[in-house]
């Protein structure tokens, strides 16, 4: 077969390919002895950008890393050097950006600065590739999902279209009073929640919420507060892959 990379086939014109993307390894890959900014140097050198045309403080200034631009890489922490190697990726301006698991062992707040920068480039019309476990991740933030199980494809479509592949969605009922055991509630599957709660699945194209609290107020309970939670897609990657997995065996 023939890959092409922004137009560009990669056995015909390598070095076009590769300069038109950046890629962030999952493995942190940075000399220790050298600074941040000299990090950057190198790599734009690499790329052939001329000195007057390398962004290296105004990339390490929108990843946070401005302050630490004159220290050595080995002492930064494990999320500044996951951000040095996202500005690395950058400092030849790739129209295409490939991250693979980026954010591993980020913590919270250092993993939505990371974020809002490549928002922001994706903003600004680089093109996004992003690997990652993180579900909840990959449902904010991408706009087309594939999905692999055992090396096959099993789903590419745009977030939108995923997400309505699952026909179901959950009614949380908070009652009057905590349950301590889930409800028998006739055709409806309860599950209990923290607190004594309990929460109801049901097809849309089958039932509705109306139908649902009247089997709640049949089993004798008073409902105290109510409310709806859409599939997720940690719910349609197990249906495609767990769930898959079982059909097979």
């Amino acid at each position: 077969g023939s890959v092409q990379i922004w137009g560009r086939d990669i056995d015909e014109r390598p070095r076009d390919a590769r300069a038109a993307i950046g890629v962030v390894p999952q493995e942190i890959a940075a000399d220790p002895f050298f600074t941040p900014r000299e990090s950057l140097e190198v790599q734009a050198g690499m790329y052939g950008v001329p000195p007057k045309e390398r962004r290296s403080m105004e990339l390490l200034t929108a990843l946070g890393l401005a302050d630490k631009a004159e220290a050595y890489v080995r002492q930064l922490s494990g999320g500044m050097k996951r951000r040095l190697m996202v500005a690395k990726a950058m400092t030849h301006n790739p129209p295409v950006l490939i991250l693979d698991e980026p954010t591993a062992g980020v913590d919270v707040e250092l993993r939505r600065q990371l974020w809002r920068y490549v928002v922001e480039l994706n903003r600004k019309g680089v093109t996004i590739v992003l690997t990652t476990h993180y579900l909840e991740e990959a449902q904010e933030l991408c706009d087309r999902i594939a999905i692999i199980n055992r090396g096959e494809v099993v789903a590419c479509e745009a977030t939108g279209d995923l997400l309505g592949r699952i026909d179901t969605r959950a009614v949380v009922v908070t009652p009057e009073m905590p349950v301590d055991a889930a409800p028998a509630l006739g055709g409806f599957e309860a599950r209990l929640r923290p607190g004594g709660a309990f929460a109801v699945t049901y097809r849309t194209g089958e039932s509705s919420v109306e139908q649902v609290l009247a089997a709640v107020r049949a089993a004798g309970l008073s409902v105290r507060d109510v409310a709806t939670e859409d599939p997720s897609l940690e719910d349609v990657f197990v249906a495609l892959t767990y769930g898959a997995a079982d059909r097979a065996g």
